[in-house]
């Protein structure tokens, strides 16, 4: 065959703008999600959900991601009266909005995955596992409508676990429906005025008229506003001050007869983030509500579906990160400056491993607490004491380093990362709102180290699983493994001692930070040493107990030899045997 030359014109005008990730698919090019899913899900499972997993990584990337682009530039608007002059307050949401709920809700059926069969072919509920890489994968194209998504499934949790049969006759039908049309979606309503973090000064109060309870007071922040069903928090007259006296209840934003509760939706918020989901505030004004579970246990019952909402935002901010490494390596292989590849500078190359580590620390964490919760389930006390440690863990750490690699993906993108037409200010504002739902920064370090540890002695049980996961990891270095296990038993010294201190509060960030470093090191060990997993897990576990875990010289070079080597091979983009791995962690 005759050779052809084909002439390739110079880049010019908008040839230089480096792409975007618009149209990819983001299950295929991931392959750590892919790789523990084969490690925590059964094979039959697995058989199953692959086209539904590969469905939606491709929608991600393709028309979930433009979908969202629409919704984030047309919010919701509140409309205070009918077109009559009546006091029926409704929420206008943009179409594109609702095609997004169509796909989420009627499609993937998001909030049925964990309480029943039939969703996608599966003959029973999907384990955790599965349910939040479903979750992952669509949050890398729609971040704010996964709040509702989240509620709706843990307030199914609640009404299942603690109310009456009777409620559960009434709300449970509708709130596992398929059809959109009869469909009641969830969500929790908890801060007020006078109480965040702070749950014990809340104000709302609860009057049993005439054997129905009837609420009275305002919510301040309150997502997912007009909800079908709102669980929240009330204290009955008469009951006791501070957390003792609340007790939980399921308001429903309509009652039999089809007429509207008494409650007004004030105002929404005009928020930083999540522009796409409304959050406002309401004003209860005598509205009905059912009393969900034991009066006096309200706030033990509410803080069940905190916790699974904190796992959820810690798996949102996984999901996000992942998002913005995949537009950091997009830019930087596409985009040319001075005459190379954007991906071939030393600097860059630093910055993407910035990017990259966190990013899949959160990803080992969120498939070990997911794997946790499904063990619990089962019936396990030592999965349910590592979920206990494990959830706080991730929400605190991941959402915090989500912030940190929202910022550096912008950069990556240059000046174009700062503007709207692209997806990096979304995924910057978007990040902000994991340091506050569901408890900021402080209020998870304290739960993880006085409560977790020092309270429930949980990190007992996160030490044995991750000492089992060092001796299933045969094929690391020996010297290796055992610069784990010392760091494992330093962090978990450290994590006792400022539990056991009064005076130490101050350390329980620091305490917890380390408790995931170690856990997560561990983890990102153990999959990348298993057969047939990409190896390259393994390096990015030396790249956190080196830069996250070990003592360092401020003003010393840093530019080891090992490091080079191990950027060069996570960065190829190719599977890593674990034999070519190997040295590099003991180099």
């Amino acid at each position: 065959m005759d050779s052809v030359t084909i002439e390739v014109s110079p880049r010019q005008g908008s040839d230089w703008v480096a792409p975007d990730c618009a149209g990819q698919d983001f299950y295929a090019i991931d392959r750590g999600l892919r790789d523990l899913l084969a490690l925590y899900l059964p094979v039959e499972t697995r058989e199953i959900l692959e086209p539904h997993f590969a469905r939606l990584g491709a929608l991600a990337g393709g028309r979930l991601d433009e979908l969202a682009r629409v919704a984030d530039r047309h919010p919701p608007v509140l409309h205070a009266r009918d077109r009559f002059g009546r006091d029926e307050d409704w929420i206008e949401y943009h179409p594109a909005y609702r095609e997004m709920e169509r796909i989420a809700f009627g499609d993937f059926q998001f909030h049925a995955m964990s309480h029943r069969g039939g969703v996608l072919g599966m003959p029973g509920p999907l384990p955790p596992a599965a349910k939040y890489a479903f979750q992952y994968l669509f949050v890398q194209g729609e971040f704010g409508l996964m709040c509702p998504i989240s509620v709706t499934d843990t307030s199914t949790h609640l009404i299942r676990r603690f109310a009456s049969p009777e409620l559960q006759g009434i709300l449970l039908p509708r709130m596992l429906s398929a059809d959109l049309a009869t469909l009641w979606k969830g969500t929790q309503f908890i801060t007020e005025k006078a109480g965040g973090s702070d749950v014990g000064a809340m104000e709302t109060v609860a009057r049993l008229e005439g054997g129905e309870w009837r609420l009275y007071g305002d919510k301040w922040f309150c997502s997912h506003t007009d909800a079908d069903v709102a669980l929240m928090l009330a204290r009955p007259e008469g009951a006791p001050s501070g957390t003792r006296g609340l007790a939980l209840f399921a308001l429903p934003r309509r009652l039999e007869d089809g007429s509207r509760n008494a409650y007004r939706i004030v105002r929404l918020k005009d928020k930083l983030g999540t522009r796409s989901m409304a959050s406002g505030e309401i004003r209860l004004e005598g509205a009905f509500a059912w009393l969900v579970g034991q009066v006096d246990r309200g706030i033990q019952q509410m803080m069940e579906q905190v916790n699974l909402s904190r796992l959820s935002h810690g798996v949102r901010a996984a999901a996000m990160m992942r998002r913005c490494v995949n537009e950091a390596l997009t830019v930087a292989r596409g985009r040319i400056a001075f005459g190379r590849a954007v991906v071939e500078y030393p600097l860059m190359r630093r910055q993407l491993m910035k990017l990259i580590v966190p990013t899949e620390q959160a990803l080992s964490m969120s498939f070990a607490a997911a794997d946790a919760m499904g063990r619990a389930r089962d019936g396990s006390p030592e999965a349910e004491a590592e979920l206990r440690i494990l959830t706080p863990l991730l929400k605190l750490r991941a959402c915090r380093d989500n912030a940190i690699v929202a910022t550096g993906s912008l950069e990556a993108r240059g000046g174009n990362g700062y503007i709207e037409d692209w997806v990096n200010p979304r995924l910057v504002r978007d990040a902000q709102v994991g340091l506050l739902w569901e408890g900021t920064s402080n209020i998870n370090a304290l739960d993880v180290i006085t409560r977790a540890v020092g309270k429930s002695g949980s990190h007992r049980a996160l030490a044995a699983l991750l000492r089992r996961r060092l001796e299933a990891s045969g094929k690391l270095p020996p010297p290796f493994r055992d610069r784990l296990a010392a760091i494992l038993d330093r962090a978990l010294l450290l994590a006792e001692r400022v539990a056991g201190d009064a005076d130490a509060e101050a350390l329980a960030r620091q305490a917890a930070t380390a408790l995931y470093d170690a856990a997560s090191a561990i983890l990102l060990a153990w999959e990348g040493s298993q057969p047939r997993a990409d190896a390259a897990r393994a390096l990015i576990a030396r790249c956190v107990l080196e830069h996250r875990l070990s003592p360092r010289d401020p003003l010393a070079p840093e530019n080891p030899p090992w490091e080079r080597a191990a950027t060069d091979a996570v960065l190829s983009g190719r599977a890593l045997d674990f034999a070519e791995v190997a040295p590099l962690l003991v180099a």
